[in-house]
């Protein structure tokens, strides 16, 4: 049973700190270019361009029904 107090209060703890890194507003994690700093891609791929296509699409849909 310590072992689950143990466990549950570390959990806490790190929703805490993780909550305490929302409220400030920092920023979110991104990614690192495989650990080079220098991105190859200069222009977004086909699968990310349809992404972003569709979520602009849903972003209108909602204000035009509001």
């Amino acid at each position: 049973m310590a072992y689950f107090f143990i466990t549950f209060f570390v959990m806490l703890a790190v929703l805490a700190i993780m909550a305490v890194g929302v409220i400030f507003g920092r920023n979110a994690i991104k990614g690192s270019c495989g650990g080079t700093g220098n991105c190859i891609c200069t222009e977004k791929c086909d699968k990310r361009k349809q992404l972003d296509a569709q979520q602009a699409a849903g972003e209108s849909e909602l204000k035009a029904n509001i």
